[in-house]
């Protein structure tokens, strides 16, 4: 299952204090059971002093194959403990799907 894979290479790569991998796929015009659309939320030391785009690379880079391969999409929200700590909300809410096109 490509959601646990997902979840094992991030927990080996970062070894977060907080990781939700969300399989968004049903939100989209997919065939159900679907794996392609996915919401990572990760909080992690290692994001410490590092911009957003330095977050989204290591997250890419760690995830380079299914990106290549099986992930259509992938909604990624990084955080340091004290990022998240300070979230009242927890991380966003993806949007509804506008479809291909829109």
């Amino acid at each position: 299952m490509l959601q646990e894979r997902i979840i094992e290479k991030l927990e080996h790569a970062f070894s977060p204090t907080h990781l939700d991998v969300v399989n968004e796929s049903y939100m989209h015009n997919v065939p159900a059971g679907s794996e392609s659309h996915f919401k990572v939320v990760i909080v992690c030391a290692e994001f410490e002093g590092k911009r957003l785009i330095a977050r989204h690379r290591a997250v890419n880079s760690v995830l380079a194959d299914e990106l290549a391969n099986h992930i259509h999409a992938l909604a990624m929200h990084t955080y340091t403990d004290l990022e998240w700590k300070n979230m009242m909300d927890g991380a966003p809410l993806s949007p509804a799907c506008q479809g291909g096109g829109k």
